[in-house]
């Protein structure tokens, strides 16, 4: 998982609440187990009719077409569990998401792959969403070591992420990365185990 330290990029504002998993991957797009390819189906309902870009939706606008920052309402990421979802927000280039509340398991599955999901109250999103107007000046910084998202104005917003999450993003590590982390302890207890039960089979993770 690619580390999340400073992100420097556009913003690209959506201003709507309750944003469900559907609207950002539609079920009918969940047929792969690969995390790549989705981001061009990413908020189909919205950014499509009748398979032709709909003018009028943000992220088929310059600059938010580059966007690496989405900045919505509450209660993103509500519906269903797939996650699919930050896949699709991930292969589209967004790897931070500010939203006044996200729903739990897509708040947690957004860490899982290296999206930082900032919860700030609503009328700072809303100063965010109008520094975002700005088109191509509409740049956010969010730097996670400080916890802190800089405005195009120099201004500093503080915001809280739990601290092993912080950790795990910004080394890099999955699930799997952080059990890897202990690989030598575990090959240890693994031998032990061997040499005093050898009727159970060795498993290495190194």
């Amino acid at each position: 998982m690619q580390p999340f330290t400073t992100l420097t990029a556009v913003a690209a504002p959506l201003p709507e609440a309750n944003i469900d998993t559907d609207k950002i991957i539609p079920s009918r797009f969940l047929k792969t187990i690969k995390r790549s390819g989705l981001g061009a189906n990413l908020f189909d309902p919205l950014r499509y009719q009748d398979g032709v870009e709909r003018p009028d939706f943000v992220l088929n606008r310059e600059p938010y077409r580059h966007a690496g920052i989405l900045i919505a309402h509450e209660n993103f990421g509500c519906g269903s569990s797939r996650e699919h979802a930050p896949w699709a927000l991930l292969d589209f280039g967004i790897r931070c998401v500010i939203a006044p509340s996200f729903a739990d398991i897509f708040h947690s599955n957004c860490f899982k792959n290296g999206i930082l999901p900032i919860r700030l109250p609503r009328e700072i999103c809303d100063q965010l969403m109008q520094d975002a107007t700005q088109g191509a000046n509409s740049r956010l910084t969010i730097d996670l070591q400080r916890q802190v998202v800089v405005r195009p104005d120099g201004q500093e917003i503080g915001f809280e992420v739990d601290a092993l999450r912080r950790h795990r993003l910004l080394e890099g590590l999955d699930d799997i990365g952080q059990t890897l982390q202990h690989g030598d302890a575990i090959d240890g207890y693994e031998r032990e185990r061997s040499a005093s039960q050898s009727w159970m089979p060795a498993i290495a993770v190194s």
